[in-house]
């Protein structure tokens, strides 16, 4: 973008980051949407919440400043930040609900990360830029050969510094790195965590983008209905095809990865307790770091199935339509026989095209088959003295679905998703093969469910007759 005085001056005025960091209310409006959105995360506030916590903080200001701080209530503060001519906050209906949400809007997240960065840091690292510099480099360079001899070179290169490492660690030679080195990635690893959580909320604006487009064009569309899903389709792989949504797909998939998400845990955990990191006092939150992309990026994902969802109603409301048409002819038609009912035409006034003969040889049709009838025995039935156990009639019992459920919701109370496995770890089964088919019901059921076919778990129990039984399925993981 060029920064020319005539472009500054446009986005002085139209865009809501210039507005929000040229606001009067700038203080409040920053500091409260940065303590309550960007710190925990939080993606979507309903608008009770937002507005009992702001009335929370104004009470506060006016306790400090006087009444006549910020006199207006909070539910008038939040209409004014999603008005058009601010667009701080987006407003907007969840399905199914019907009280407002209130979520940050791309622009705004950054003008507060700019404020951020305007803090004096503590400790500024050089080295681990450069190293990330050099290796993105190094990435580049190797993944663009298209020879396979350099390629050959530079694996057997790293191949070599690898044996050499090796070889000086087996010989005593193990240098690590020191608390300077520590603190100084650790604080780059902070830095991007925060921004790709950021990153997560503009994808999903341009998804939202794009939704909106798609239902202003529905609306206005006149025409054939296969040309506006070529045009949309046509977008909607534009979107999907560029290098944001490349990018977002392949981090997705990364990061779908059970495996990968188990070593991020570790890593973590691993990481947060070393002692030059704990002085660091890091936020708590980056210990679960990636369950907060998994989470912004469903956001993303569902921003994609309402698009799906507008093009299915598009269609269904093609189809009444042309239903209608149909119908329309229809009457017309008998309309016009009516008005010449009285007066019917003569002479040829109408042609019908040649059809292919109708040919029914007697022989093909099938003989009648009289109905077989039934002997039935009537022999009277006589009570026996034969001992049975009955215990099997008695013996039945029916799986509690509702308390599957509950304790799948209170596993996720806790993470942001969980395995089939280690919710039967927790809870091990009680009734078998049939609780067992109850939980795939419900995986079934929720839309948010997963089921990786190319990961097998097992899972076992203890039969009624003491055995113990083991079954093999694809992975199931549960999803808030």
């Amino acid at each position: 973008m060029p920064l020319d005085i005539d472009t500054l001056e446009t986005l002085r005025r139209q865009h809501p980051a210039w507005r929000l960091l040229v606001a009067d209310s700038a203080p409040l409006v920053a500091s409260f949407l940065h303590r309550v959105f960007v710190l925990p995360n939080l993606r979507v506030m309903a608008q009770a919440d937002l507005a009992e916590a702001l009335e929370d903080t104004l009470y506060a200001l006016r306790e400090q400043r006087g009444a006549s701080a910020y006199p207006k209530p909070a539910v008038e503060y939040l209409n004014d930040w999603a008005a058009n001519d601010k667009a701080w906050l987006r407003k907007f209906y969840p399905a199914g609900s019907d009280e407002p949400h209130f979520d940050l809007t791309p622009a705004t997240e950054r003008a507060i990360a700019w404020l951020v960065g305007l803090g004096e840091r503590s400790f500024v690292g050089t080295e681990s830029r450069l190293l990330t510099l050099f290796d993105l480099l190094r990435q580049m360079s190797v993944g663009s050969e298209t020879q396979p001899e350099v390629r050959v070179r530079e694996l057997q290169r790293k191949r070599d510094e690898i044996d050499a490492e090796i070889a000086r660690v087996l010989a005593g030679d193990m240098p690590v790195l020191n608390d300077t080195a520590l603190k100084e990635r650790f604080a780059q690893f902070s830095t991007l965590a925060r921004e790709l959580l950021a990153d997560f909320r503009e994808v999903e604006h341009n998804f939202r983008g794009l939704d909106r487009r798609v239902r202003e064009r529905i609306a206005l569309w006149s025409g054939a209905k296969g040309e506006l899903l070529h045009d949309i389709l046509g977008e909607r792989d534009l979107i999907a095809e560029s290098d944001q949504g490349r990018s977002f797909r392949a981090f997705w998939d990364f990061l779908m990865s059970r495996t990968r998400q188990d070593e991020l845990t570790e890593l973590l955990d691993r990481v947060l307790q070393l002692a030059p990191v704990a002085e660091l006092k890091p936020d708590a939150r980056l210990r679960r770091v990636h369950h907060d992309w998994l989470e912004a990026g469903e956001h993303a994902q569902r921003t994609v199935a309402l698009l799906s969802q507008q093009l299915r109603r598009f269609l269904d409301d093609q189809a009444y339509l042309e239903n209608r048409r149909i119908m329309d002819i229809l009457r017309a038609v008998e309309a016009g026989a009516l008005a010449v009912r009285g007066a019917p035409p003569v002479g040829d006034f109408m042609l019908i095209a040649d059809t292919a003969p109708t040919v029914e040889l007697p022989m093909e049709r099938p003989l009648h088959a009289p109905a077989i009838k039934l002997a039935l025995d009537s022999a009277a039935l006589v009570a026996g003295d034969e001992d049975l156990d009955a215990g099997a009639l008695f013996s039945q019992f029916v799986v509690d679905k509702a308390a599957l459920a509950r304790h799948v919701r209170q596993s996720l109370q806790q993470r942001s998703q969980i395995t089939l496995a280690e919710l039967l770890a927790l809870r091990p089964l009680e009734q078998g093969l049939a609780e067992l088919v109850a939980y795939f019901s419900l995986a079934g059921e929720q839309g948010s469910t997963v089921i990786d076919e190319s990961v097998e778990d097992r899972v076992s129990w203890q039969a009624r007759d003491g055995r113990t039984k083991t079954a093999r399925l694809p992975r199931v993981i549960f999803a808030r």
